[in-house]
This record gives structure tokens, sequence and C-alpha cells, in this order.
């Protein structure tokens, strides 16, 4: 082992390789890892997993942490690689509206570095402020923006990679992927790699394809609704209306208060649930699209639907969606959801969540990006209360099935990793399932890259 990690930033602290070891994803299971190890180039992944297949040793690579399906936990006896110091952005072409980076890169540093050359990365999981792009890439991650932007695979236009099986001995090189905007030479190795969750190899650079800058900032509509099966609705009149916002996301008055109970931000949780939408179209055409959604959220039944007026408030709501689970999850252990149903089944999941958390006696609160359908519910669970946790695993499993009747898929943006195996399972045909099997066997032999992840 001392041979393996000489010259290398190697972490030894039982407390640290302690949190190294695992995501945020609650009761997700993980093992005891034989060390911790900082790359910095990827010459030094290439070393790591060259001699870790030497030796039969899993590799677990991780990002920030911040994943919720416990795609980063170790195995027993695994080698975890923290790609956080792998994090230069190696250039902004602002020329050809690309940012090649690292995997370690922040994604809202990337954010702030392009916008400097007047140029927007959209994709913005809630985690941005402390989620790695390669954290992002590893499970396709989406955000706010996403409904009318795209999520992270609309945006890898090329990778490389330290891989092992066909592309020769663990700890070769590859890039998969292109540069140009347009390419079909052969299969779309980058995009199988993108939500692959570090099981097919080690990503150690991401080139990104980036837009301009919006020109104006965005409007935002909210609308207050008695119930969340009631913004579900107004959900799906947009949809039948053919309008597109930016964001469309849900918060339930249980998040809202326990964001400002947290943060102070001056929210009035006096609703069940608040829509806030956000609209970039510029100009006269942007006044007339928020007059529209403003106008559906009415026809459908909310409270009061405006537009704010008032930056500093559209950007407190905002950010109350992004703050509502760490708010949350000050109060005790947060099981979440990641569930996806079709747009028009937006209300019909929102009921089935309400009788789920009913028939398990659990609280369940809820987010959601709602535009693209894709529903966040919470489930809380009293720290030490041992039937409350029982619950709220079961009431996590009957959402899954839920949503797979609807037509939906367990998991919209945060990867199946652990939680969601079985899930999955019941989700995609068995000849599916075996095609994704034989891929692994393939690209990994030897089943070191984040094993018991994804297909177990």
């Amino acid at each position: 082992m001392k041979e393996l990690l000489e010259g290398l930033d190697v972490v030894d602290d039982p407390d640290v390789l302690e949190s190294l070891s695992h995501d945020d994803a609650e009761w997700a299971p993980y093992g005891r890892a034989v060390a911790a190890v900082r790359p910095r180039t990827t010459d030094d992944v290439r070393r790591i997993v060259a001699a870790c297949a030497e030796r039969n040793i899993p590799i677990v690579p991780r990002g920030a942490g911040t994943g919720l399906s416990g795609g980063a936990n170790a195995v027993e006896g695994a080698m975890i690689l923290d790609l956080s110091k792998m994090n230069r952005i190696l250039e902004i072409d602002a020329e050809n509206l690309t940012a090649t980076v690292q995997p370690g890169v922040i994604n809202n540093d990337l954010k702030a570095a392009v916008a400097e050359h007047g140029l927007w990365y959209p994709p913005d999981p809630a985690s941005a402020p402390w989620s790695t792009i390669g954290g992002n890439v590893s499970t396709n991650a989406g955000g706010l923006c996403c409904l009318k932007y795209g999520v992270t695979r609309d945006y890898v236009l090329g990778l490389e990679a330290v891989v092992g099986g066909p592309a020769g001995q663990y700890g070769t090189v590859v890039r998969l992927g292109r540069r140009t905007t347009k390419g079909v030479s052969g299969y779309d190795l980058a995009g199988l790699f993108t939500g692959s969750e570090g099981t097919f190899g080690v990503v150690t650079e991401v080139t990104l394809r980036l837009r301009p800058a919006r020109r104006e900032a965005p409007r935002t509509v909210v609308g207050a609704f008695a119930s969340v099966v009631a913004a579900g609705e107004a959900v799906a009149a947009l949809t039948r209306a053919g309008l597109l916002p930016a964001a469309l996301e849900l918060l339930d008055r249980t998040c809202l208060q326990a964001v400002e109970d947290w943060k102070h931000l001056g929210l009035e949780a006096d609703a069940a649930a608040l829509l806030l939408a956000q609209l970039d179209m510029p100009g006269a055409a942007g006044d007339e699209e928020a007059s529209a959604v403003a106008e559906v959220f009415r026809a459908a039944g909310a409270l009061w639907a405006e537009q704010s007026t008032d930056e500093i408030e559209a950007e407190a709501l905002f950010a109350a969606r992004r703050l509502a689970y760490p708010a949350l999850e000050r109060l005790g252990p947060v099981l979440t959801e990641d569930v996806c149903v079709p747009r028009s089944r937006v209300p019909e999941m929102l009921s089935a969540i309400e009788e789920i958390a009913g028939r398990h006696g659990t609280t369940i609160a809820t987010i959601a990006h709602a535009g693209d359908g894709n529903l966040h519910p919470l489930i809380l669970a009293p720290a030490g209360d041992e039937g409350a946790r029982r619950a709220a695993q079961s009431a996590f499993e009957d959402m899954l099935s839920a949503a797979i009747g609807m037509g939906g898929t367990v998991t919209g943006e945060h990867g199946v990793g652990l939680l969601k195996r079985a899930g999955m399972r019941q989700e995609l045909d068995p000849g599916v399932l075996a095609m994704q099997v034989a891929i692994k066997q393939t690209l990994d032999p030897l089943n070191l890259f984040n094993p018991g992840k994804v297909i177990g």
C-alpha cells in the first residue's frame, strides 16, 4: 500500500476518512475504506487506478459528497478517490462557446468564471454552490433551469477518463466525445459515461457547451395555492397552454416554514404551496409571457398570482427553494425522493404522495421541479426513532412504485446509487437490465469502479 500512495496526497485521519466514505443519502450503507487519496492530475488518477487493479482494490470516486442516493459510498476495502483537488478551469473558449474543466470544479464557480466572458452554463442543481462538475456529470444532474435548457448531458461535449477493460489495461486514459457542436463518429460514449455514477471509469476532464448570457434579469411569477394538488393542476394547465418557463418550482408550506425559521428571509408561509415561475423572454414578449402565466395560475384556482416586481423578493423565493433540503435536514434525518412522472400526471403523483404519507403516518414535505414532473418529496423522521425510520423507508419504496405505475421513473437527476437499485429493477425491462450488466462487465470486467452501485 505504501508504494501505491507514494508521493500522493493521502488522507489518514480516521475522522476525515469516515466523512469521505459516504454522501448525504440518509441510511444508505457504507463500508470501511482502506484509504482516501486526493489526486491533482490525470496522471495521478492513472497511477492509482492501475495500482488498485493490480491489487484488486475497489475504486470509489467522489466529488463534494452532496449526492442523495449513496452513489459515492465506500464499499468494504475500497480506495476513495476524492477529486476535489482537481479543481482547475483549464480553458474558457468564448469564440466556440465551450469550457474545459477538471471534475472538482464547483458548479457555481464555473458559472461565475464564464459570466466574466458574457457566457452562461445553465445546469443548476440546488447543490450548485457546493457540488462539483464531476459529480454533476456522474448523475446527469439537472436543476431549476432544466425545464427549458436541458440537463448536464445536453452540455457535455467530451470527456477524458481513466478506464479499464477493452480500452486496454486498467489505468488507460481515453478521450470520449468531441469539441465540435456536431459529431456522430461512432457511438456516443461521452453520453454513456454521463450519468454512469463512476461505474465505468474515473472522469478526469470535461468539455462543456456554453450559452450566451441572458440579456436581462428573469421575471418571476408567484402563485399561491390552497393545496399541493391544486398547484399540480396549475402545472398541467401551463403545459396545455404551451407556456415554457425557464424554471417552474413548487414548495409546500412545510419547506417554506423550515427555511424561514432558519434563514429569516421574510417569507410568508400563508398558503399550502407556492409555484415559482422564472421567465426569461426579453422585452414586451416577456411581459406578455409573465401575464399569461399568472392568468393560468388564477384560472387553475390560485389564491393569488402576481409577477414579482422586487428582485430581492424574487431572489429570496428561489433561495428558499435551494435551501429547503438543508433547512429540513436541521430538524432531523430526511430521506429524499427523486421520482419523475409525465407532466400531465403531476397532480396525480402529488395526491399519491399525500395518500402514502397518511397511510404510513409519516411527515412528507414536498419540493419539485414541477415543470418537468421531477418531484422531491422529503420524508422526515425524528432522530433515534426506529419506527419512524422504517415507516419512512416504506413510504420511500411506495412512492417509487407509484411513479413507475404512472409511466414515470425512480430517479430524475439524483442517480440510482444504492437507494434506487430495487426501484430500477422494477422499472426496467429484464432485457434492458441485461444490456446494462453486459456494458458494465465489458468496460469494467474486474468490477472495480464503484462496485455495488446502479446495477448492484
